[in-house]
This record gives C-alpha cells, structure tokens and sequence, in this order.
C-alpha cells in the first residue's frame, strides 16, 4: 500500500505557474500507475494528467495539454505536476491517484484505489 501527500498548492495570478508535488510513503512506488485530478467547485472530479509505470508514458487531457506537465523521481518516490500558462478554469482542488501495476484507462477515476488529500490552486483573472 501507499500513502499520498500532496502539496504546492497556492494562489497564483493568470499566466503564472505552479508546481505541485505529491510525496509517495511506503513500497514499490516505481510500480504503481500515477495520476492528477482535479475537482472545481460544483464540478465532477475530472482527468489532468497520467504517468504510466512502465515506459514513462504519459496522458493529458485536451484542456491541459501543452500547459500541464506530469513527472516523477521513483528515487525520492515523488510525483510532480508543473502547470504554466495557468488560467482562472484551472482553479480547483488537485488530488493526485496511483494503483500499483495498473494497465488499463488512466483517465478513470474509479480505478485508482489511492488518493491523497488534495491540495488547492487559485488562478486569479
């Protein structure tokens, strides 16, 4: 099992940048599949970004792309999301997910069994 710290969270002005990080405790953090959501307020949680445990690969959604990216250091058992070019949509409370050896659909919530507490980003206009 794992246990999931995020933080990095803050109120930043449009335009500006973030990074967020989310701290893994316990084993085999190189094998779990890692994910970012967010969730705005009155709004499903929804898909950011995805880093396979495998390969490196990794997913984005549409509305991140080229502004979001997703990375980890398996060494210090830490994931990151460096967000840039932020705007006041990207407000919400960011949580990041894993499951250990995971293949399937990275974009679904309901498959990741680990969550941490969330950590909130603020985009002022």
């Amino acid at each position: 099992q794992v246990q999931l710290v995020e933080s990095g969270g803050g109120l930043v002005q449009a335009g500006g940048s973030l990074r967020l990080s989310c701290a893994a405790s316990g084993r085999a953090f190189s094998s779990y599949t890692m994910a970012w959501f967010r969730q705005a307020p009155g709004k499903e949680r929804e898909f950011v970004a995805a880093l396979r445990w495998f390969g490196g690969v990794t997913y984005y959604a549409d509305s991140v792309k080229g502004r979001f990216t997703i990375s980890r250091d398996n060494a210090k058992n830490t994931l990151y999301l460096q967000m840039n070019s932020l705007q006041p949509e990207d407000t919400a409370v960011y949580y990041c997910a894993g499951e250990p050896t995971y293949y399937g659909s990275t974009d679904n919530r309901g498959a990741y069994n680990y969550w941490g507490q969330g950590t909130q980003v603020t985009v002022s206009s």
